[in-house]
């Protein structure tokens, strides 16, 4: 008897009780959550179910919240379908109803963002400009509004203000020297007191000292200046402008000029006005130039599409600033082989 008591008051023993205890409470506690998240996920799919998710209406998205408690986020996240459909009259009415209900100050301004990026979207811009300065007011620190602030701006041509708001970011200290470097050129080439000799000038010096809009510059001079262009051939990258000189009209060509450079000669040998090159170090040139050379029963031509450096989107049309990620600047140019099939007439026998 004696040596039970002992073993009983054992240090070790009640040490190894303890330990028992916990992992016993902890494998409990941890089975009782997982039971709680698996019904809570089978009863929110039931909840899905029955509302239809998809087919919801905006007033049943604030009836959600509401009634059902469901998680601020989830809603947000639910009333996505809306714009992923397109359907951004819905994901605002969404928006405008949630914001009668939400009383904390930061699910506020998320909710303003959200509504204000929609209005962007959707086209709306005077809506969402309204909507980006109201939150500006009491966040005036608010990077993402006053970087769609500048959006919008650009947008409108009020170029005065996007100077103001780059300012701000300044303050804020984030780099935005191209952004401000992109709307001085927007800026002046939108300036209609500046005639189309001077503006052509002004954007050639701007150029030299900023070479990244040379698109900019490249595209108004083929269209207002081709002379002053053919000029300065020597400063620009070609190969960051092949669509446009592929698609220039041949009475706008300097064949004088194309002579003295070897791209120029190799890319209008491919379209046809020349035959000044047997080859190109640009692979779909050469396979044009070739299929000539071969007689081939198909037209091989040349096509163009546009790669988002930063957010790697494809585009069919080049824009200054991407469409999808608002980057400025950041299209590379893809050429691409299309071939068309020769048409033949061919008598019946």
């Amino acid at each position: 008897m004696d040596g039970l008591v002992v073993e009983y008051r054992d240090p070790l023993f009640g040490v190894m009780v303890f330990f028992t205890l916990i992992f016993v409470i902890s494998f409990l506690t941890y089975s009782f959550g997982l039971y709680k998240e698996k019904k809570s996920r089978a009863e929110y799919r039931k909840l899905l179910q029955r509302f239809e998710l998809g087919n919801l209406k905006e007033e049943d998205y604030v009836h959600l919240y509401a009634t059902y408690n469901l998680p601020f986020d989830s809603i947000i996240l639910l009333a996505s379908t809306f714009l992923h459909k397109g359907e951004y009259n819905k994901a605002i009415g969404v928006y405008l109803a949630l914001l009668e209900h939400v009383t904390e100050r930061v699910k506020k301004e998320e909710l303003l963002e959200l509504l204000g990026k929609t209005y962007f979207k959707g086209g709306f811009l005077q809506r969402s400009k309204e909507i980006f300065l109201k939150i500006l007011k009491f966040s005036p620190r608010n990077n993402n509004a006053l970087e769609y602030l500048l959006l919008i701006y650009e947008k409108l041509k009020e170029f005065d203000k996007a100077q103001e708001v780059i300012e701000s970011l300044n303050e804020l200290e984030i780099d935005i020297n191209q952004e401000e470097l992109y709307i001085q050129t927007l800026k002046l080439l939108n300036d209609p007191l500046i005639s189309f000799e001077k503006k052509s000038h002004l954007l050639l010096e701007h150029f030299k000292i900023n070479p990244d809009i040379e698109r900019i510059v490249v595209k108004y001079l083929l269209q207002f200046h081709k002379t002053l262009f053919w000029e300065n051939l020597a400063l620009f990258d070609l190969k960051k402008s092949l669509d446009f000189l592929w698609y220039l009209n041949f009475d706008d060509i300097n064949f004088d000029a194309v002579s003295k450079n070897g791209l120029l000669k190799e890319l209008y040998t491919a379209k046809g006005y020349i035959n000044e090159a047997s080859n190109s170090s640009i692979f779909e040139l050469d396979m044009i130039i070739i299929s000539k050379h071969a007689n081939s029963h198909f037209k091989t031509d040349l096509n163009f599409r546009f790669i988002c450096k930063k957010c790697k989107t494809v585009h069919p049309i080049y824009e200054s600033r991407c469409p999808h990620c608002h980057k400025i600047l950041t299209f590379k140019i893809e050429p691409e082989l299309t071939r068309k099939k020769i048409e033949t007439n061919q008598s019946l026998q």
